[in-house]
């Protein structure tokens, strides 16, 4: 089976949102609402979804700042995990992001969740000998 990909339209947010929360990816300092507005804002289409018949059972968003490329919220529905979807929509992430110049991509996943770090492994990427810090501005409370 193969999927539909395209860009995310906000008609799909409520799909999205319960997509994102089947695979674990909300946590409660982040509001997933606000998180599809910022990136409506910026580079939208940039946020792929993917479909099998008529439902999304995928999604990526991605960024590029001019340096980095980006990848936030890879989900793949559960009940599709380990069927290529995961690898098809990072792909056509990978290939937006080199269309607009990006050289390199970057992405965090959690030290203890093994499984998604053998999936990008498994895809191409490597572990950077880097420690991730981060700073909230504006929180989504």
């Amino acid at each position: 089976m193969k999927i539909e990909i395209r860009a995310f339209q906000k008609e799909d947010t409520a799909e999205v949102i319960r997509l994102w929360t089947a695979c674990g990816l909300i946590v409660p300092w982040n509001d997933p609402y606000k998180d599809i507005q910022r990136k409506l804002a910026v580079q939208p289409e940039l946020f792929l979804v993917g479909f099998l018949e008529r439902y999304i059972i995928t999604s990526v968003m991605a960024g590029y700042d001019g340096h980095r490329g980006w990848i936030y919220y890879l989900a793949v529905h559960p009940d599709h995990q380990h069927s290529g979807f995961g690898r098809e929509i990072m792909m056509e992430a990978e290939k937006l992001l080199l269309n607009m110049g990006c050289s390199k991509i970057n992405l965090q996943v959690r030290s203890s969740n093994k499984s998604v770090i053998e999936f990008y492994q498994s895809i191409g990427y490597t572990r950077d000998e880097v420690i991730s810090l981060g700073k909230r501005l504006v929180k989504d409370d």
